[in-house]
């Protein structure tokens, strides 16, 4: 099953909207965990503190195969904004969340093992492109709420 949620990479002072797909084979034999899309070591990290975040939640992560894209591609990705946007992803390729609950949402956050989302820098300009590209609702860390 796809799905695709939105993030919001930091690029100087301005913010741009990341899509975030992510592909998910139950069928697969081989367990595996890949993001593309020109991420960072921060980035591809993201794998295991999602993986640990969604278990710890107590929330089912299938060990199959993922596959998550960060769009654009051409675009560099850093540090561990994603993590929550790759998490949501993965959630509602496995039938998780539904799908429309997800429309119009960019999602911000590091995630902690426990599942919490941490603070990170650069929040206002991000928020403020999903602001510009019409959605109407972003999730950040409780830390950061104010900024938003």
């Amino acid at each position: 099953m796809l799905a695709t949620v939105c993030a919001c990479a930091l690029v100087g002072l301005d913010g741009y909207i990341i899509q975030v797909e992510t592909d998910f084979n139950p069928r697969a034999q081989i367990p595996m965990f890949t993001i593309v899309g020109l991420p960072d070591s921060a980035v591809k990290e993201s794998r295991e503190r999602v993986r640990a975040a969604i278990k710890n939640s107590g929330l089912a992560f299938p060990n199959k195969v993922y596959v998550t894209n960060l769009s654009p591609a051409d675009m560099p990705k850093h540090g561990p904004v994603y993590d929550l946007a790759i998490a949501v992803g993965v959630l509602a390729a496995t039938d998780q969340i539904p799908m429309p609950a997800l429309e119009k949402a960019v999602f911000i956050g590091e995630l902690s093992l426990d599942g919490s989302v941490r603070h990170v820098k650069g929040v206002m300009p991000m928020v403020y492109a999903a602001y510009q590209e019409g959605f109407e609702r972003v999730y950040v860390a409780a830390e950061d709420a104010p900024q938003a």
